[in-house]
């Protein structure tokens, strides 16, 4: 195993999908000179040439849809949104294109494309930066989503949608490009809607993705020195969600707590907590509690920022109410 950052989990990616598969290409903003806005595509366009790695003006709803017609006559292309928050401009073609045009055309078109780029909040970015996009793009049917939180699933899970012959949204976390973890050398890929249990305990459960998962992990660590063991279930994949992975380990711990980074009103918690009430009803000492950034827009200062997101201390207390603890 090596040890690497997020950053060069997600171009070890792309860089092999290219090699095994020329009908890969990757296109976006900054993608070729500049070698991607946070360095994800380094030496790409050297090793593969700039019919493969593609420059594009700031024109984010024309790449997506080029990106669409690329993939409905045979190609294979990666869209690299500079972040999730400019793909705004671009969900036109994201949803009314991509999401429905093998329903729409009677399965003669499939439609084998990622969209990729940073998710969430980072530091000090402001409000109209820093918003969690998952449950906006897991509301679409014929989108996949899918959320790493670890170098190993950032590769697995890239090379995954890759392959995949249907849409799909890979949100990457922002801040977790520096992190690193254990990546194999060899080929492995991480399949698309399987959650993989990242801690193991007794007393409650954490359902999480994303960077949060290191946010969920911490609160285990804490929450061990005081006897609480913790199931960290890493969803990975919001859509198609791996339901018996959450049924599973809530019908052991008989207590959920849903840990999110983005707003609590029609957000992926509340899907997961319809979810377990309605399977796991008996099973459950305590209602489902869900942490989940303010509902507000995200502020600018330091000091509100911080307190607007969803963190270990809210985490570890959502726990202990849980548990009645407090």
């Amino acid at each position: 195993m090596a040890i690497i950052t997020y950053r060069d989990a997600l171009n070890q990616a792309l860089r092999e999908e290219m090699q095994r598969d020329a009908r890969v290409f990757l296109m976006g903003e900054e993608v070729g000179v500049y070698q991607g806005a946070y360095k994800v595509s380094k030496g790409l366009l050297q090793e593969f040439g700039e019919m493969r790695v593609v420059d594009t003006p700031i024109t984010e709803l024309g790449f997506a849809g080029v990106g669409v017609g690329a993939a409905m006559v045979g190609l294979r292309p990666v869209i690299e949104f500079m972040t999730w928050n400019f793909a705004l401009l671009a969900l036109d073609q994201v949803v009314n294109a991509a999401a429905k045009m093998l329903y729409m055309s009677g399965g003669q078109f499939n439609i084998p494309m990622v969209f990729r780029g940073p998710n969430g909040a980072a530091l000090q970015l402001g409000a109209q930066h820093s918003q969690a996009w998952e449950s906006w793009l897991a509301h679409i049917p014929g989108l996949k989503v899918v959320a790493p939180g670890t170098p190993y699933d950032a590769k697995g899970l890239l090379k995954a949608a890759i392959r995949d012959d249907n849409p799909v949204c890979v949100l990457e976390g922002e801040m977790l490009y520096n992190n690193k973890g254990e990546v194999p050398d060899g080929e492995y890929i991480v399949p698309l809607g399987v959650a993989d249990l990242k801690r193991k305990g007794e007393h409650a459960t954490i359902v999480t993705w994303g960077k949060q998962v290191l946010v969920a992990m911490a609160a285990a660590d804490q929450l061990a020195k005081d006897g609480i063991t913790i199931d960290v279930v890493d969803l990975r994949s919001i859509r198609p969600l791996d339901e018996r992975a959450i049924i599973d380990s809530v019908r052991k711990t008989n207590r959920c707590v849903v840990l999110e980074e983005g707003w609590y009103f029609a957000g992926v918690g509340a899907q997961i907590t319809d979810l377990v009430q309605r399977e796991c009803f008996d099973d459950l000492d305590s209602p489902v509690i869900r942490v989940t950034q303010a509902d507000a827009p995200m502020p600018y200062a330091k000091g509100l920022e911080k307190a607007a997101k969803a963190d270990m201390p809210k985490t570890i207390a959502a726990v202990r109410r849980a548990l009645y603890l407090d």
